[in-house]
């Protein structure tokens, strides 16, 4: 495993929270709330990515077509 994705979730993780607190302070809630869940819609797809990787890995090995 790559400590790079780690670090890549991260920081999806570091600057989704701190444009949070900073639309939250603005009274900005609603636009908040959507930044939070496209953070979550990204670090999903990074994971998705993984899993796939791991199946075609997994595909490969076994020879599997």
């Amino acid at each position: 495993m790559e400590v790079g994705i780690i670090f890549k979730i991260a920081g999806v993780g570091l600057l989704t929270a701190i444009v949070n607190i900073v639309l939250k302070k603005s009274d900005k809630d609603e636009i908040a709330t959507l930044v939070t869940l496209t953070g979550l819609v990204i670090v999903l797809l990074i994971v998705l990515d993984m899993i796939g990787g791991l199946f075609d890995g997994l595909k490969s090995i076994l020879n599997l077509y």
